[in-house]
């Protein structure tokens, strides 16, 4: 009768890893397709990043003109990691499911008596780059220009 038992419980934990297998790829395919946007300045800057974070799409809206180099500049920076964030927030909400499959599996020790756990370790949350002080990181070969630029965006040089 033990034997039974133990035939049962293998089995249930096969499907329960085999449906892990199916979620895993079905995450694949979806989360190949994600992409995070965000918008600022009221629309005036509008980024778009891939399921990697690489920036796809960068669109400027009505009167960028009327902003300084160092502004676009700026809002260019704060678009891509707003949008690298949103895309985070999305692919998080794509493996809770997984997650949530990976909690209800039973632990080796639970099967095996002395035996140790194994466990994969998650992956670490993105999060702003800092210097290890709370600074962000700051270079020391850098050229400080003019914040005042002596052309516009819309000059003809462009």
């Amino acid at each position: 009768m033990t034997n039974e038992y133990a035939k049962a419980e293998l089995a249930s934990i096969l499907d329960q890893v085999q449906e892990q297998f199916r979620t895993i790829a079905r995450i694949q395919g979806v989360r190949a397709e994600l992409t995070g946007t965000a918008s600022v300045l009221k629309g005036r800057v509008r980024m778009t990043v891939d399921a990697n974070g690489t920036v796809v799409e960068t669109k400027f809206g009505p009167s960028i003109e009327d902003l300084s180099y160092a502004e676009i500049a700026k809002a260019v920076t704060d678009a891509a990691q707003r949008a690298a964030a949103d895309l985070a927030e999305r692919q998080s909400e794509l493996m809770r499911p997984l997650d949530e499959q990976r909690a209800r599996l039973p632990k080796l020790s639970d099967l095996i008596e002395g035996m140790p756990d194994l466990a994969l370790p998650n992956a670490p949350k993105p999060g702003p780059v800092t210097a290890g002080d709370g600074e962000r990181p700051g270079f020391e070969n850098v050229e400080i220009v003019s914040d005042t630029p002596t052309r516009k965006a819309t000059d003809t040089v462009w």
